[in-house]
């Protein structure tokens, strides 16, 4: 059964309103390019999937402080984002990557850029999600990403950067607050004649709020479109970005409930820290209106994310450089009398020869204790490529009761060799696989639509994790690079079966969205660390492919609008609340044990009363449940609530932006992440870094449309 007690527990929120459907349309929606916008039609296109999606307008999160890709998720259900101390976050949707360090590459979703590739065979990196440079975001969680290639667990996120149709002419922003923090944008877009154009230059800083935790950022981001004529189209992008972010390390339950702002002792020793010196994003889109009722759209984009780790004993440099190609046909007709459209499409990545790190010692100690500072110890490769070709189909069967099929395969390859010191042991793995997909949709009324699908997905592993992941060392006698791995190791694909169901609408209490779901999956790739940091050696986070699993969940979400005084103001309620229950099933070591790593129960609330002149207040809250810090289920991390409050001014002439927002008003101490290990026998280890503490921000922008 997806849950023990269902019945119960939706009365329950359905009637306490535990949910939030962000800028959900519910009226029947018929767009087209001349008499809408980018965001509207994005909007009727997420609501004809069978399945659970969000919509998040960047206009309503920016009237605040964002500073990361946390804010952006925020009162998104199904959706779980976490920062700790860098701009990585923690990103996790139905258990994707769900004990994935944060400051790690992402694992288990399909991100993309403008709805070009961003994760690559090596995983997804997070420098280059600037929140500031986001006009929208779209999520299409589990299996619905397949029309746009994602085939992996946790589903696609698409973020689209504003374009001259939709960007000011000049925008200047500046933000402030607590512990140091700033953060700086002047951006600028317009439309001439048949181009336009968006350019947009960052920087942030922050003092941090642990100790060893500060960073730095600043980037920019640039496109250009031009329109041929009314069949042709061409967009090219461009992004980069520096980053440096202090490591303070992880804490204990103990510590983070005395001494919050403290860092792990060997991190602050070893001055750790992560630079990604230069990360590089140059793409192109352009679309062919071949007739009426169909159109090719063709993207190329080169991605370069080099990262300079000084975290552990040993110095990581890493190269990664992607290519990716993505090949779209869609096509709007009909299929014996009733309405059809069918999507095929094609999408490669290939990471380029250069892939892989070069290690070094950095602080002698242990088996390097005799070699100096920037003595290599290994070089070795991350190399891979995917592919996927897939092709859906949307029919109408009778009005208003759609069919959705789909079929994708899917081409993995993966290698990894240490060539210093010359092993010639190369691990190299290669595999098809594919990835079928049914669903129904019905519209009972403008009010209320039901859906259900049954899916598949694979999702690879990375290069990086074989050569992690293995147990085959160099022995004594190996130089600087003993006790280091020598020789990768092969790793399954993971693989889900998913069934879901739910419905969305609006009634009296306001717009609401349901989805129900539950996983089979097999082989799921897990992140555990097997060897924790010492004064000798680095910490060692291992992957492998676990026995059976199940995900099953409920993702709930309401806008309510409580109170409309016309020129006195308006009142509303949006909520969200997902209910995670992913766990073994029947292990061989662990039993039905809970996987590690996130809250079973995540809700989220915001109170906001917004004023015709253009001020708003917002009360808000946050509640998680404690979590597994080990497979084992040995230890937790404490439950917590949190609460905080925003003050605001968004001019109606959309000119002028000013906002005082207070974070953990309450100065809660709590675990915002999690990273877990095997069994840690009911000690209080060091797994968890600590949410920030009280804070006091605040935001003016000005714009000139």
């Amino acid at each position: 059964m997806l849950l023990r007690h269902p019945l119960p527990l939706l009365t329950a929120l359905t009637f306490s309103s535990l949910v939030r459907a962000e800028d959900l349309q519910l009226a029947p929606v018929e767009v087209t390019s001349s008499e809408a916008s980018a965001g509207e039609v994005a909007q009727a296109q997420l609501r004809s999937v069978p399945g659970g999606t969000n919509f998040i307008n960047m206009s309503s999160v920016q009237q605040g402080r964002v500073s990361t890709n946390e804010e952006v998720f925020k009162y998104q259900a199904g959706v779980y984002a976490k920062a700790a101390n860098n701009e990585g976050v923690k990103l996790s949707i139905r258990g994707s990557g769900l004990n994935r360090s944060p400051g790690a590459h992402a694992s288990g979703l399909y991100e993309m850029l403008d709805g070009l590739p961003l994760t690559g065979p090596g995983g997804t990196p997070y420098e280059l999600k600037d929140p500031l440079w986001q006009s929208r975001v779209e999520v299409l969680r589990g299996a619905n990403g397949f029309d746009q290639g994602a085939l992996a667990l946790g589903g696609s996120v698409n973020y689209v950067t504003r374009t001259g149709y939709d960007a000011p002419k000049l925008q200047v922003r500046y933000e402030a607050g607590s512990r140091g923090y700033a953060q700086r944008e002047i951006s600028s877009g317009q439309v001439l004649g048949e181009a336009d154009y968006y350019i947009s230059l960052t920087d942030s800083q922050s003092d941090g709020y642990q100790h060893q935790s500060a960073g730095t950022g600043k980037g920019i981001a640039a496109n250009f479109g031009y329109r041929f004529n009314p069949d042709l189209e061409t967009r090219f992008y461009f992004r980069y970005r520096e980053t440096t972010n202090d490591s303070p390390g992880k804490l204990t339950r103990y510590q983070i409930s005395h001494d919050p702002t403290a860092a792990n002792s060997l991190n602050a020793a070893r001055d750790s820290k992560r630079l990604q010196p230069g990360s590089t994003w140059i793409a192109n889109k352009t679309t062919l209106q071949l007739d009426d009722s169909s159109r090719v759209e063709v993207g190329l984009a080169y991605h370069d994310y080099p990262m300079d780790l000084r975290e552990g004993t040993n110095r990581l440099k890493v190269a990664y450089t992607d290519i990716s190609s993505t090949l779209n046909y869609i096509r709007q007709d009909t299929l014996f009398g009733h309405a059809s459209t069918t999507t095929i499409g094609l999408r490669t990545t290939q990471a380029m020869p250069n892939n892989g790190a070069s290690e070094y010692v950095r602080t002698p100690a242990g088996n390097t204790a005799i070699y100096a500072p920037g003595t290599k110890t290994r070089d070795y490769s991350y190399l891979g490529s995917d592919t996927v070709l897939h092709i859906g189909n949307d029919l109408e069967l009778v009005p208003d009761l759609w069919l959705t099929t789909g079929l994708a395969a899917i081409y993995t390859r993966r290698e990894t060799e240490v060539t210093y010191p010359d092993t010639h042991t190369p691990t190299r793995q290669q595999n098809w696989d594919y990835a079928p997909r049914i669903g129904l949709r019905y519209d009972f009324n403008p009010q209320l639509q039901v859906y259900g699908n049954l899916s598949r997905s694979v999702e690879p592993p990375h290069a990086w994790s074989m050569i992690w992941g293995s147990n085959k060392y160099f022995g004594p006698g190996s130089g600087p690079a003993t006790g280091l791995q020598r020789e990768g190791v092969n790793l399954r694909n993971q693989t889900a079966t998913t069934l879901e169901v739910g419905a969305r609408g609006e009634h009296g209490f306001g717009q609401w969205d349901l989805a129900l779901y539950r996983s089979e999956v097999r082989h799921e790739l897990l992140t555990v660390e097997t060897q924790a940091q010492t004064q000798t050696s680095s910490a060692i986070v291992a992957e492998s492919n676990a026995s059976p699993t199940v995900h099953q969940g409920v993702e709930l979400s309401l806008l309510s609008p409580l109170w409309n005084g016309g020129r006195t103001g308006q009142l509303a309620l949006r909520q969200a609340y997902t209910y995670s229950d992913f766990h073994y099933r029947d292990d061989d070591r662990f039993g039905d044990n809970t996987l590690p790593g996130i809250p079973k129960h995540y809700y989220q609330a915001q109170l906001r009363y917004s004023h015709p002149t253009g001020f708003y207040t917002c009360l808000n809250t946050e509640h998680a449940s404690r979590v597994a810090v080990d497979y084992a289920n040995s230890y937790y991390a404490a439950a917590y609530t949190t609460f905080g409050a925003t003050f605001g001014y968004d001019a109606p002439k959309q000119d002028w932006q000013a906002w005082v927002d207070l974070r953990n008003l309450t100065n809660r101490r709590y675990a915002n992440t999690v990273t877990p290990g095997y069994d840690d026998k009911g000690l209080d280890a060091a797994r968890s870094t600590p949410a920030d503490g009280r804070g006091i921000y605040t935001g003016v922008s000005w714009s000139w449309r």
